[in-house]
């Protein structure tokens, strides 16, 4: 609140202010980011990839079906064609190893999603990047403060997005962010950012007036969202130790239900480290998993499923034309998330993970 106050008492509370410059340096600084950008929400962050690319009409992008809708717009508003990839049997993420038998002379990037803040095989994707010299964008808007083999996401791709929508770890109401981890996108992007102008140089002092100098949009978030966001990013490791402790009961608690062939548990594979986002469990059908929903709702427990997947959304399953994606199919069928979040108290958790014993009993 105090930031806020003193967002509203600097007399600008428009864009591209005090409170987002000191959110860019954070960012920048602690995840080794060439240039950070705040935007008004990760849907933003990846229009501007997009946009940034220069992708346009017959292009094709390579992306998971796993994911929410924003990983999908963002790009076919552009004219891509969208070529959807399957997910691993015991991990959301994109299968990496099935992703060269989709490249063809008409790709142009990899759009890859950090589910759960668990990190896609990047080695493997920028390998194949380098090799058909395409881009690779990380949409990590569920996976701030993690990591691939020591290295943070979001740093490691040509491009990258981060969401401080309130359902994630570092939260800003609505809110996101672009990582420009190859330097000659830096100045262009300031331009989209500033709906095409180059507003930003002519604030440093470099140019004498501003004016219209190529495509944009208005994607800077107010100094309010930006105040807000730059308090939790002070106490980002505050909030990461609670939600690291709670993820951290569900999976000991919950581990004798994978033992016995119950249920799945998250997979962290040895490269990565997560970020303690969201903890989910693998039913063993769709029927199960809408019983276990049930049971958990009538002891007052808001248990929630996502994400069916987009090739086989009523928006596009009649243009796909792509083959099977049965791992994405099942984690869209059996896949339910248990509440996460910081104020999460003992005794709500432990109820929570006595229910769904209780359940399986």
């Amino acid at each position: 609140m105090a930031y806020i106050e003193e967002a509203v008492n600097s007399g600008k509370i428009s864009g591209n202010g005090i409170f987002t410059n000191k959110c860019h340096h954070f960012l920048e600084e602690k995840y080794n980011i060439n240039k950070c950008l705040l935007t008004s929400s990760c849907t933003d962050a990846l229009e501007m990839s997009a946009i940034l690319l220069d992708i346009t009409e017959g292009d094709e992008v390579i992306l998971p079906s796993y994911t929410f809708v924003s990983t999908a717009n963002a790009f076919l508003i552009r004219g891509a064609k969208l070529i959807f990839a399957d997910s691993y049997y015991d991990n959301p993420n994109i299968d990496a190893s099935k992703l060269e038998q989709l490249i063809t002379p008409k790709t142009k990037a990899i759009v890859l999603v950090h589910y759960a803040g668990v990190a896609c095989d990047l080695d493997l994707i920028m390998a194949l990047a380098n090799k058909y010299n395409l881009y690779v964008i990380e949409d990590a808007a569920q996976a701030i403060d993690a990591s691939y083999n020591k290295k943070p996401l979001g740093s490691i791709g040509h491009l990258a997005t981060f969401s401080f929508h309130e359902t994630k770890n570092l939260i800003a109401g609505e809110g996101g962010a672009l990582m420009i981890n190859t330097p000659k996108f830096a100045k262009r992007s300031e331009i989209i950012w500033e709906k095409g102008t180059n507003r930003t140089s002519f604030y440093r002092g470099e140019v004498e007036k501003y004016g219209w100098v190529d495509i944009g949009s208005s994607f800077l978030p107010s100094e309010i969202m930006a105040a807000f966001l730059y308090a939790q990013l002070e106490k980002m490791q505050m909030i990461q130790n609670k939600r690291m402790n709670i993820w951290e009961k569900y999976n000991q608690e919950l581990s004798t239900l994978q033992k016995q062939g119950i249920v799945y548990l998250p997979t962290i594979p040895k490269y990565a480290t997560h970020n303690a986002h969201l903890f989910y469990l693998i039913c063993n059908s769709i029927n199960e998993r809408q019983n276990l929903i049930n049971h958990l709702w009538q002891k007052g427990v808001n248990a929630v499923f996502h994400y069916l997947p987009l090739h086989l959304s009523p928006f596009f399953k009649n243009r796909y034309s792509g083959d099977p994606l049965p791992n994405s199919v099942r984690f869209g069928e059996c896949l339910v998330r248990l509440p996460l979040f910081y104020e999460l108290t003992d005794s709500q958790q432990a109820h929570i993970i006595r229910e769904v014993k209780q359940f399986y009993s």
